[in-house]
């Protein structure tokens, strides 16, 4: 039996779909029911049920997008940092496996030599550096919350679409923004991330960080030309000029744009869909809000 907590998000519900899907008894822990956020009452749930694995995919990500994080700074840090370390030490007493949905947001740009980030590389987009967002601060935080946990997966969420149109989807996005900001990013189709990180558990592959990202990366322009192949869309797109003319017109808060590598998911037998691919699956089986 599994625990699932932040069943209810964007990440949640589609692990819901995985575990319904494979016929896998699981408990959707609900705050109202009980409050997870709390150690001695997840320690006593723990304790009762004895969950063979816990997935933890509450998070603080601020609607309608990561600017909403600048101004409820306590929830945010309190979901993205603190939370996760209540739940390890809830799951160290209890000597409970579980996985952790982090993010991949916590990197800027490329690695020095213009490849891309691996999880041996230091976050360079976080409060130490003093450039980053509050949401991607409070995100490299829960990692070093994590960083000497047992038993316990890092699975870091990029950037995550669908098929289904939805104001969290990224392609849904792209759509219905007026004005676009051309950059170079590694994403995440959504199903594709959370059956990729469950079946870490599922292996049994070495606990620690991955990123579980689609093979590639792409830049703004050509997601652009995607949607416009698939007759989706046939808007005219309009483009900042620069990162500078984005923050002062459109955002309160620096964005992560950025490349990661999921080769070391790959070599513990674990594949994705190379992301271009996985885009044109997207927009051919797109699916409107009823």
């Amino acid at each position: 039996m599994i625990y699932l907590l932040g069943g209810s998000g964007y990440v949640g519900q589609a692990y819901q779909k995985l575990l319904t899907s494979k016929v896998i008894p699981f408990k959707n822990l609900k705050r109202k029911d009980l409050d997870y956020t709390d150690v001695p009452t997840l320690v006593a749930a723990l304790q009762k049920d004895k969950p063979d694995f816990l997935i933890n995919s509450a998070g603080y990500t601020g609607k309608p997008n990561v600017d909403a994080c600048e101004t409820d700074k306590t929830n945010c840090l309190f979901g993205n940092a603190i939370l996760p370390g209540r739940i390890a030490e809830a799951c160290e007493v209890t000597n409970t496996p579980w996985g952790h949905v982090s993010s991949g947001c916590i990197y800027t740009g490329s690695r020095e030599d213009g490849t891309e980030f691996t999880e041996t590389d230091a976050p360079n987009f976080t409060f130490r550096q003093n450039n980053c967002s509050f949401y991607s601060g409070s995100k490299a935080l829960g990692e070093e919350i994590l960083k000497n946990a047992d038993n316990v997966y890092l699975w870091r969420l990029r950037i995550p679409f669908d098929n289904i149109e939805s104001p969290r989807n990224y392609l849904s996005k792209l759509i219905r923004y007026e004005n676009l900001l051309e950059a170079s990013n590694s994403i995440s189709q959504l199903d594709e991330f959370v059956a990729a990180s469950f079946a870490c558990w599922e292996k049994r592959v070495p606990f620690g960080t991955y990123n579980v990202t689609n093979p590639g990366y792409v830049t703004t322009r050509e997601v652009v030309e995607l949607i416009k192949e698939s007759g989706l869309s046939s808007k005219t797109f309009n483009f900042f000029k620069d990162e500078s003319e984005f923050m002062a017109k459109a955002a309160k808060t620096p964005r992560s744009n950025c490349i990661m590598s999921s080769e070391k998911l790959a070599a513990a037998g674990i594949t994705m869909t190379p992301v271009k691919e996985a885009i044109r699956q997207a927009l051919t089986n797109w699916t409107p809000q009823s």
